[in-house]
């Protein structure tokens, strides 16, 4: 566990790296242990998720990479279901030459990535060893975030909410004042799926104040139990969804509009990062009427939250520019200004988040919780038994007893288990 102190507001300066990375010198090339900036040519193509990116953003980072870089050129390629496709890319032999690496074990990191330990990023980054093996680095995350309820504040003075929520109680009771006064509480997106994620990793693992809580499956026969941390965090979104505290539909839900949706104030509050921030203020709202708080998940008055990496940056270690690649994901990390696009905690140790609302968050004093990167064998029992953690929120808060969906689950984990110990 780290304290937001130690994570939010301690420059980390490391002025002998940075001055050894501002020269004309730049990323190593397969066969040689030197690259000049003259030798980052040809054309690179980068896999990625935003969608939304694609004719805005990129083409900004696209025109400016070259500006460095003349003999070079970046394409981008966007993927709605980016782990599946690019899982299946990777397996094919055949995919661009950077991607945000899927959730295959780190001891498969070697097959398909190339090492990025000569990017000169080790020692001044997040998450090193979140997407490492054997010592080696191969990918590097776009950024942090941490889980919480980001608000309409408008919303909930409407509704006469004069102060946020710091129990479970109290949570639920600022939902019913927010319903009766016809807003929308909470928008789950539950259609979407990708959404409820929290519900499945993030809020179990804060409840349990173990990062290792997902690893730690592999000791049991039984994950899943109404009354441990998994269970107890999708027991809140049933009790939301029961007592009509989510979208009156939940199966026609639509993620663009419910960001406009939150910035009119017809929904109040989501459950989810901070890189979502700067997407409901640049939906039509200011910055003063978005905030962001902890999630109270018992009655206790105080908070664990999961300090988490977003996607990393691989490249394909197959890549006809390998140099290029490299230096691509060097500058995303460095001088893009992606992480404060998608409202990150920078993944630059020296570097000050910008989304002002993380000083409310704090103020709240959560003990973070930096998250550890999954087990081989936690990965191979999951992927065998072929758990979308999504899922069984959605199972778990549709179904008439969601003890049978645990038990459904459980079932299919021990299966997976015994299998993978063969």
């Amino acid at each position: 566990m780290k304290k937001v102190a130690l994570l939010f507001t301690t420059a980390i300066l490391f002025s002998g790296l940075l001055a050894g990375c501002s020269g004309s010198k730049e990323i190593v090339d397969k066969e040689k242990n030197t690259a000049t900036g003259s030798e980052i040519s040809g054309t690179i193509t980068f896999l990625t998720n935003r969608t939304d990116m694609i004719d805005k953003e990129y083409v900004d980072y696209a025109a400016r990479f070259k500006e460095k870089y003349p003999n070079a050129e970046v394409k981008f390629e966007a993927v709605t279901d980016l782990d599946k496709t690019t899982k299946i890319r990777i397996a094919s032999g055949e995919f661009p030459d950077v991607v945000l690496v899927p959730t295959i074990p780190n001891s498969d990191l070697p097959k398909y990535f190339a090492p990025l330990d000569d990017l000169g990023l080790n020692d001044r980054i997040y998450f090193k060893d979140y997407k490492a093996f054997e010592g080696k680095v191969y990918g590097i995350s776009a950024g942090g975030s941490t889980t919480g309820i980001i608000y309409n504040k408008k919303a909930f003075a409407d509704a006469g909410i004069t102060s946020v929520p710091k129990t479970l109680d109290e949570f639920y009771a600022a939902s019913e004042k927010l319903k009766e006064e016809g807003i929308v509480p909470l928008a789950s997106n539950f259609k979407d799926q990708w959404t409820l994620y929290p519900w499945a990793s993030e809020l179990p693992s804060s409840i349990a104040g173990d990062a290792n809580l997902n690893n730690d499956r592999v000791n049991t026969d039984t994950p899943y139990t109404m009354d441990n941390p998994y269970g107890q965090a999708m027991t809140i979104i049933r009790t939301m969804y029961e007592k009509g505290y989510l979208e009156p539909d939940i199966n026609s839900t639509n993620w663009e509009q419910s960001k406009k949706d939150i910035v009119s104030g017809k929904f109040a509050m989501y459950l989810l990062g901070n890189w979502v921030i700067p997407q409901v203020i640049e939906s039509g709202t200011t910055s003063d009427n978005v905030g962001f708080f902890p999630m109270p998940y018992d009655n206790s008055g105080n908070t664990n939250v999961a300090l988490a990496p977003d996607w990393a940056y691989g490249v394909n270690k197959d890549s006809e520019n390998l140099a290029t690649a490299k230096a691509f994901v060097k500058w995303m990390v460095e001088e893009s200004g992606f992480d404060d696009f998608a409202g990150f905690i920078p993944v630059l140790k020296d570097k000050e988040p910008s989304v002002s609302q993380l000083t409310e968050f704090n103020s709240f004093s959560p003990t973070y919780i930096e998250a550890v990167s999954d087990t081989n064998e936690s990965t191979a029992i999951v992927n065998k038994a072929q758990i979308v953690k999504e899922s069984i929120v959605q199972e778990f808060v549709l179904a008439k007893d969601p003890q049978e969906v645990l038990n459904k689950y459980n079932e299919a984990w021990a299966k997976a288990k015994q299998a993978v110990s063969k």
